[in-house]
C-alpha cells in the first residue's frame, strides 16, 4: 500500500485517540526506521523508551523465533520453565525479592496500587478503604480510569469520571510538601524519578534520597514508576540508582519487552509482594512463555553490551552538544536542554512554531515528537555510537536552523 493510503485508512477506521506524525513506517533496524518510500529516519522517539535494544535486535528476535516454535501461551494455570527463568532473572537484574509479571505499563501501575493497598490493610493496619497514596503533580502513569483519576493533565482526566478516591497530589520535587501530605492513612508514595511525559522534568538533587528517608520515617512504601526511565535509559540500570533511593516496589515495562512484545512487571521487597494470595490478581497473558523468553534475552543483551554505560556516555555527549548549539547561532531557538543518559529533552522558545519545527525534523530524517511545554524528546535506542550520534546531531542542527 502507498503511504497516503495507509494514513487515510487508519484515520477512516481507527479511533482518533492518537495524532501520529504523517509518516508510514514499514521496517526498522537498529537505530533506524524506513517509510514506504524508503526514506530513513533516526528513531529518537524509540517507542517512548521501549526500543532500548534497537529495532529488531538479532539476539531478541532469535529468542522470540525459538520460543515461537516451542510454546507461546499457557496462562498461569500451570508452571513453565520460561516463567521461572524470567522471575529469577528480573529479580536478579533489579536487585529485588519477588516479581509479578503483567503485560503493559499501566497494568504494572495498577498492580502496584493493589499491592500497596493490601499491604496498608493487612500489614500497616490502616482501616479498610481509607488508604491514601501520594502522587506528583504532572504525573503520567498510564491511561486506565484509576490512573487518569489522579492525573493533573486536563485532557487525560476530563470527561472520563467518576473517579475513585485514595490519591493525594503533591508538588513534584518538594520534600516539604510530601511530608506535609503524609497522614496515618498514607500507605505509599508513587512517583516517576524523571517526569518524561511532562517534558523531561528532573526533581532537585537529593529529592529521591530524601523521599526514601521520609518513607522510612513514616512507614510508607516508596513506589518508583521506572516504565520509561528503567533498563539503562538514564545511564544507570534504573534512574533511582542516581541516588540512595531504593524502592519498596518498582513498576517496569516498555524496554523489558526488547522492542518485540509488551512485557511488564512489578518487582519489590518480599514484605510487600507476599501480601498477594491466589486469586488476588492475575492476567491471562502476563508471564507467558514467549514474553518471558524475550524479556530474558533483552536483559541479557543489556548486560552484555553494557547499555547503561553507553547511555551515560552518549547521553552526556548529546546534551553537551545541544547546549553548545543553544549558546551559539541557535540561541534564539533553544531555550533549555535537559537530560540524563539517553533521555533528553530539547525545549524551544515560546515564539518557535513547533509544528513547523516538527516538519523540519522529518525533512532532515529525525523522528522526534513534542511533549508538553515545547519540549522535543530524544530517546533513541541505547546502541547509539559515536558516528551515529555525530550524524544525528548534524541533522538536528540543520533542522533547528531557521531558513
Amino acid at each position: 500500500m502507498r503511504d497516503d493510503e495507509v494514513l487515510a485508512m487508519t484515520e477512516r477506521y481507527g479511533t482518533h485517540n492518537y495524532h501520529p506524525l504523517p509518516v508510514n513506517i514499514v521496517r526498522g533496524e537498529g537505530l533506524y526506521v524506513w517509510d514506504g518510500s524508503d526514506k530513513r529516519y533516526f528513531d529518537c522517539i524509540g517507542s517512548y523508551s521501549a526500543v532500548a535494544n534497537g529495532h529488531a535486535s538479532p539476539a531478541v528476535v532469535a529468542a522470540a523465533k525459538a520460543q515461537l516454535e516451542k510454546l507461546t501461551l499457557t496462562s498461569r494455570a500451570v508452571y513453565t520453565t520460561e516463567l521461572a527463568l524470567f522471575l529469577k532473572r528480573v529479580c536478579e537484574y533489579t536487585g529485588t525479592d519477588m516479581a509479578c509479571p503483567m503485560n503493559t505499563g499501566a497494568e504494572a501501575v495498577e498492580t502496584a496500587i493493589k499491592l500497596a493497598r493490601k499491604w496498608a490493610y493487612s500489614v500497616k493496619g490502616i482501616e479498610p478503604d481509607n488508604a491514601e497514596i501520594l502522587v506528583a503533580k504532572n504525573n503520567f502513569h498510564g491511561r486506565t480510569t484509576t490512573i487518569v483519576g489522579f492525573s493533573t493533565e486536563a485532557q487525560y482526566r476530563d470527561l472520563f469520571g467518576p473517579y475513585g478516591t485514595g490519591f493525594k497530589v503533591v508538588e513534584f520535587g518538594n520534600l516539604d510538601a510530601v511530608e506535609a501530605a503524609i497522614t496515618p492513612n498514607t500507605c505509599a508514595v508513587l512517583m516517576e524519578p524523571i517526569q518524561a511525559e511532562a517534558g523531561i522534568l528532573f526533581p532537585p538533587e537529593g529529592f529521591m534520597a530524601g523521599l526514601r528517608r521520609l518513607c522510612d520515617k513514616h512507614n510508607v512504601l516508596l513506589v518508583w514508576d521506572e516504565i520509561q526511565t528503567g533498563f539503562c535509559r538514564t545511564g544507570k540500570k534504573f534512574a533511582w540508582q542516581h541516588e540512595d533511593a531504593e524502592p519498596d516496589l518498582m513498576c517496569l515495562g516498555k524496554a523489558l519487552g526488547g522492542g518485540v512484545l509488551p512485557v511488564s512487571a512489578v518487582v519489590g521487597k518480599r514484605k510487600v509482594m507476599e501480601v498477594f494470595e491466589p486469586g488476588d490478581h492475575g492476567s491471562t497473558f502476563g508471564g507467558n512463555p514467549l514474553a518471558c523468553s524475550v524479556a530474558v534475552a533483552a536483559m541479557d543483551e543489556m548486560d552484555e553490551l553494557d547499555l547503561a554505560a553507553n547511555s551515560a556516555c552518549q547521553g552526556k555527549r548529546m546534551v553537551d552538544a545541544m547546549r553548545a548549539m543553544a549558546k551559539g547561532p541557535l540561541a534564539s531557538v533553544i531555550q533549555d536542554v535537559r537530560g540524563r543518559g539517553l533521555l533528553v529533552g530539547l525545549e524551544v522558545r515560546p515564539e518557535v512554531d513547533t509544528q513547523a519545527l516538527q516538519s523540519s525534523f522529518l525533512k532532515h530524517g529525525v523522528l522526534t515528537k513534542e511533549t508538553r511545554s515545547r519540549t522535543f524528546r530524544f530517546a533513541p535506542p541505547l546502541i547509539l555510537d559515536d558516528g551515529s550520534l555525530a550524524d544525528l546531531l548534524a541533522r538536528v542542527e540543520r533542522a533547528l536552523t531557521p531558513d
